[in-house]
């Protein structure tokens, strides 16, 4: 897993080959799992490590990759909008994603 990446896509492909190949989107239970029909909640999830980007054309179009490995074994990729946290994700899932 490398410190920095230049764009996301090169870093979804890079950490697709480490194994992280799970799908990861938020809903409002938690961090759900598409391919595997399941829902995570923050207890069940360890954020290994996260990447930001900024939009090279627009510096609003932030981006964070958050690298996820969760109890029961599931690796994969959250892909996440700067200030996406207006709906209905539970506090506990908040809190977990903000990282310094």
């Amino acid at each position: 897993m490398e410190n920095s990446y230049i764009s996301l896509s090169i870093a979804i492909k890079a950490l697709q080959k480490e194994g992280y190949t799970e799908d990861f989107n938020l809903c409002d239970a938690g961090i759900e799992n598409k391919s595997k029909k399941n829902i995570h909640n923050a207890t069940e999830l360890n954020v290994v490590k996260f990447y930001r980007f900024e939009g090279m054309s627009n510096p609003d179009d932030n981006t964070i990759l958050y690298v996820i490995e969760t109890i029961t074994g599931e690796k994969g990729l959250l892909v996440d909008a700067y200030g996406m946290y207006a709906g209905n994700v539970p506090k506990d899932l908040i809190e977990k994603l903000k990282l310094s």
